[in-house]
């Protein structure tokens, strides 16, 4: 893991990368980002696989040699790859096309603000009301901006950003951070509603101890740009972690 960012990275501006596209790109950027969301194999960094179905399709041979390539694997017979594989492209070929939870209505934008006190950015508010509501994205996806989406086959729901902004803030975590996603483990993604450009900031939960004096800030590992610049890394086929483990 890098070494935390002490102070306020809000402001700390020399220790961001620059910025890739510009907000007049957006369109574009919103346009690949549906482009992935939309595909049941490029909606997440990885997919899962049957082995079964590799077996029939590539030979059980086919499974040694794709062994460096696997990231995981369950015990319901899936094997986990990255999502760029051609075993991925190839199983989901002729699965249907759309969002994994429809996009939001305006209203419920505003009623998620209302909520957290404050406005979303104009460009996440075009992701969740023009892509859809959460479940795509770096990482293990973006959280949905509602309450109770839950995907197929899953048997608890997805995470919802204002409900663990709520939990987060109670906490003690700033009311100007928004909770993305989940970096796994204690590590999570949260969105500076305050600072300029948005930056995306990795924080880890258990990174800082009150008792000790220490505040949220301490638990901050990385602090992406802006969420237009992490997002276009995840549009592109970057992965946001190699980006947040390179930097010294």
């Amino acid at each position: 893991m890098t070494s935390p960012v002490h102070g306020d990275p809000e402001s700390s501006r020399h220790a961001l990368p620059a910025e890739p596209g510009a907000p007049e790109d957006d369109d574009t950027l919103i346009d690949m980002l549906r482009t992935r969301a939309w595909d049941p194999a490029l909606r997440f960094d990885t997919a899962p696989v049957p082995r079964s179905w590799i077996e029939e399709h590539f030979g059980p041979e086919h499974l040694e040699r794709m062994r460096s390539q696997t990231v995981g694997s369950s015990g319901n017979g899936m094997i986990v790859l990255k999502s760029q594989a051609e075993e991925v492209a190839a199983y989901f070929a002729d699965a249907p096309r759309g969002p994994l939870f429809p996009p939001v209505t305006p209203p419920e934008v505003e009623t998620a603000e209302a909520i957290i006190g404050r406005p979303l950015p104009a460009l996440l508010r075009r992701i969740y009301t023009e892509v859809g509501d959460g479940g795509f994205g770096p990482d293990s996806g973006l959280a949905s901006l509602t309450d109770g989406r839950r995907a197929p086959g899953d048997l608890i729901d997805w995470p919802c950003s204002i409900t663990r902004h709520e939990r987060d803030c109670a906490a003690g975590l700033p009311g100007s951070w928004l909770y993305l996603a989940s970096g796994g483990c204690t590590m999570q993604w949260h969105l500076s509603l305050l600072a300029a450009g948005n930056p995306v900031l990795l924080h880890d939960t258990d990174g800082w101890v009150p008792s000790w004096g220490e505040g949220p800030h301490d638990g901050l590992r990385y602090a992406a740009a802006s969420l237009r610049q992490w997002l276009w890394t995840w549009a592109t086929g970057g992965d946001v972690w190699t980006e947040a483990l390179s930097l010294p």
